[in-house]
């Protein structure tokens, strides 16, 4: 097989492979977990490893020896209509245990879909009917025609938005339903968010910087977009296939829905699922709380804090309101407009108090501060610090200090 090694070709070389072996490392992690999001994330890094062949393969000779161009020609690498919605799901995935891909989720691909008819009717009429390059006849790539690749970049653009949007609305749910927020926040969709991001941005930069550097525009000028391109994709397979996102929280939710539906257990031995709606965006109302309301918050808090319930790291709002009988939305606008804040800093508060009152006691001469955290309910030191300043303005060794 041709390939012509040099400095261009050798270097995409070891991105394309590397992008090749982690795609397929996170396949068999996906069977082997049951993990529904390595699927997902392991057709992202293959089609993007596609993507930066046809310039690996050009360099290497490719495009200039027969049969090798009429197969770069007529075999579609560059997958644009794919990657966006992929990256949808991949986020879906990730946070949401009860995702599953459905047939209406099969419409995102359609475009991609029709690409492919697209290029497969373009080899059909060009190798068996005329056998000669009638669509060619430009000597160009149809995967960079200009219509396909900013169309492509707007696809990708959109599905990034409506990711972010889905990242941020989950964010807010959990700050609504769990007293543990911080921790199932997951570091790692932020990161791989800024690295879809900064692909987006690398066609734009590029561009820009043409203007003042045209050999940007060459051939050779181009390789450095898809050498930095392999690079943000490597970093992507590297931290996806190591990051320990795992999520426990059931939900519905669409990117254009108002409200989801948060799905709790129906009863005890957990054989029904209901589905409770959630404001996340609530609004504290400033006018007089009616008696319901008011008889509620009396509930709320005496369950607290006869029972304690704040002690436990990994309280949710479907158990308070499992405790008082009830749905769990009353217990959500309860908290929400009675209380004006939501359920995670709400259980806070509680905790911070109990913090408080052990730095009273002089609990600080007895146990380390992380100590007295984890006693109290928090389930990091990173979420205690925070929780802390928020309600005293205080860092806790400043407010011992002070007291």
């Amino acid at each position: 097989m041709l390939f012509e090694f040099g400095f261009y070709s050798s270097l995409l070389l070891i991105s394309f492979s590397q992008g090749i072996i982690y795609s397929v490392l996170l396949l068999i992690k996906a069977i082997r977990t049951d993990n529904k999001s390595n699927y997902w994330l392991s057709l992202f890094v293959f089609l993007c490893s596609l993507y930066i062949a046809p310039w690996m393969l050009g360099f290497a000779g490719w495009y200039d020896t027969q049969p090798y161009r009429d197969f770069l020609f007529y075999m579609p690498f560059q997958h644009l209509f794919f990657i966006g919605p992929i990256i949808f799901f991949y986020t879906q995935s990730l946070l949401n245990p009860s995702f599953r891909f459905s047939r209406t989720d099969g419409l995102h691909f359609i475009p991609g879909v029709l690409y492919l008819i697209y290029i497969s009717g373009i080899a059909l009429y060009d190798l068996l009917l005329v056998k000669d390059y009638y669509f060619y006849a430009n000597g160009m790539d149809k995967d960079f025609d200009d219509w396909y690749q900013k169309i492509g970049f707007i696809s990708m653009l959109l599905y990034f938005i409506m990711s972010l949007r889905y990242y941020n609305r989950y964010r807010k749910l959990m700050y609504q339903v769990v007293s543990y927020a911080d921790s199932v926040l997951f570091q790692w969709v932020r990161t791989y968010l800024i690295a879809f991001l900064l692909m987006l941005i690398l066609p734009v930069a590029f561009n820009i910087a043409a203007f003042f550097f045209p050999e940007l525009n060459s051939y050779k000028g181009s390789w450095w977009f898809f050498l930095f391109f392999s690079i943000v994709m490597y970093y992507i397979a590297v931290s996806g296939y190591a990051n320990p996102v795992h999520a426990t929280i059931a939900f519905r939710m669409s990117v254009f829905d108002k409200n989801p539906l948060l799905l709790t257990s129906g009863n005890q031995n957990h054989d029904t699922t209901e589905e409770t709606i959630i404001d996340i965006d609530y609004e504290i109302f400033e006018e007089k709380p009616s008696p319901e309301l008011e008889a509620w918050k009396i509930k709320i808090e005496a369950l607290i804090q006869e029972e304690k319930l704040y002690q436990n790291p990994e309280l949710t709002l479907a158990d308070v309101s499992k405790k008082l009988a009830t749905n769990a939305s009353i217990i959500s606008r309860t908290i929400n407009q009675g209380f004006q804040m939501n359920f995670n800093d709400f259980i806070n508060n509680y905790r911070i108090e109990a913090v408080k009152t052990m730095f009273q006691n002089g609990g600080h001469k007895k146990s380390t501060l992380l100590g007295i955290a984890f006693d109290c309910g928090f389930n990091s030191k990173a979420t205690f610090n925070r929780a802390f300043k928020k309600n005293t303005g205080f860092s806790p060794k400043e407010y011992l200090e002070k007291i």
